[in-house]
């Protein structure tokens, strides 16, 4: 890419549909109060599976201040055809749409508008719901809409659908990596000049009796705190024992600063670096020392022309794996070494959403900034003697001007994806 040409990237606008609440204003103010959006699940969710917790979007009924009324959505008769990881991303499409003010839009202006949103999984629950159906009555008792429901690149057709956006499609199923990896897709197509604006992030819904157990076979989950399930996600903590699995949708509109200035959009921050990798090491967990993040890292910082010690925050990937979060304490440690730069992973309180985890953690990042605070990690009784000369945020916000933040996320197959993003400063 020519630099000469290379065109400054923004974002406008953001949504996101968490455990904390259903949009992004509300999930802010109780990520800086310390809440937990993890919760004890019916039994018909989990059935014989040892893991009962998850991070779930609280319901209207049971919260009226941050619970989501998908009727207010989506028709009822419509979300019978939909994923819920397709409705989610249209939740959260919405507000990041009305956020940016990005509507109205001439048909000339949609065919360069990018649709991008991830996945790491896709739509689990129509699949499992299918193979009952053909299990218990035959496959001609399928909907039509069964195949529409769980296609992963469906919850991007949808948006582009409702939307009108005529430009590139795409959809990262990428495991853990995967929104961070449609933003960077995003951030990419933008200053090439591919498209002017971008929606970008990802969605996930996809907690059954099917995952957990899944998840929990492949030893991923936390099953030490299914009686206090607030306290079970738990990054950096010495007594960590598996992630928390959790749904949620994030959402973010990228535009060319020209396009945005333009339009006098507010300017939430500015993407300035992007960095992807692959380990080659195992299906489910990256080497020890962390090498493949640390490129990843590494990889961002040098796209954005910065230096390790430029990092004001670090929004980590670490999800309360051992092992996981060990590996990328070393790849943190190789890459800014002495750093005074903060660390904190906002999964502890949301748990872990996935293919949409990358995405909702951009979005807090952003508001950290905005906001001039770091939030914390929750849930630290004793720091992991790894992280020994790290500057990890235990338990409180921390007031500090932020100018850059660098975010994680990796995945199963062994994908690293990291991202900057700055203050904007025209």
């Amino acid at each position: 890419m020519n630099a000469k040409h290379v065109k400054r990237v923004v974002v406008t606008g953001v949504g996101l549909v968490s455990p904390l609440a259903a949009n992004s204003t509300v999930s802010w103010e109780r990520l800086l109060k310390g809440l937990s959006g993890v919760k004890k699940l019916p039994p018909e969710s989990y059935g014989d599976c040892p893991v009962s917790i998850a991070g779930i979007i609280p319901s209207y009924e049971d919260d009226c201040v941050g619970g989501l009324d998908m009727n207010r959505y989506i028709p009822l008769k419509e979300q019978k055809k939909a994923d819920r990881f397709i409705q989610l991303a249209l939740v959260a499409a919405e507000e990041a749409i009305n956020d940016a003010g990005l509507l109205p839009l001439s048909d000339e202006e949609k065919l360069d508008i990018a649709t991008i949103v991830a996945t790491g999984i896709g739509g689990f629950h129509s699949i499992t719901n299918a193979v009952n159906t053909v299990a218990t009555k035959g496959s001609r008792k399928l909907s039509p809409f069964t195949i529409p429901s769980f296609i992963a690149n469906l919850a991007a057709g949808q948006i582009s659908i409702k939307y009108g956006f005529k430009g590139m499609i795409g959809a990262p199923v990428s495991a853990c990596a995967a929104s961070i990896q449609a933003i960077g897709d995003g951030f990419r197509a933008i200053q090439s000049g591919y498209a002017n604006i971008a929606l970008v992030g990802g969605s996930e819904s996809c907690i059954n009796n099917v995952s957990l157990g899944g998840f929990h076979a492949a030893r991923a989950l936390t099953t030490n705190y299914n009686d206090a399930p607030e306290r079970a996600s738990r990054p950096f903590d010495s007594q960590r024992d598996g992630f928390v699995m959790s749904e949620g949708a994030g959402i973010l509109i990228l535009e060319d600063l020209d396009n945005a200035l333009k339009r006098n959009a507010k300017i939430l921050a500015e993407i300035i670096g992007y960095g992807t990798t692959s380990d080659a090491w195992h299906i489910t967990s990256g080497p020890e020392d962390g090498s493949g993040a640390a490129r990843s890292m590494q990889k961002a910082l040098n796209d954005a022309h910065l230096k390790p010690d430029d990092i004001d925050y670090i929004n980590a990937h670490s999800t309360s794996t051992f092992v996981g979060d060990r590996a990328e304490i070393s790849a943190i440690k190789s890459v800014f070494n002495n750093s005074n730069t903060y660390i904190s992973s906002t999964k502890s309180s949301t748990g872990h959403m996935l293919g949409a985890a990358g995405a909702a953690a951009t979005i807090f990042s952003i508001k950290a900034i905005n906001d001039g605070i770091a939030p914390p990690s929750i849930n630290i009784d004793d720091l992991d003697d790894s992280t020994d000369g790290l500057n990890i945020i235990k338990n409180i916000p921390k007031e500090t001007s932020i100018k850059n933040v660098l975010i994680n996320g990796f995945g199963f197959g062994g994908v690293n994806a990291s991202l900057i993003i700055s203050d904007f400063v025209k």
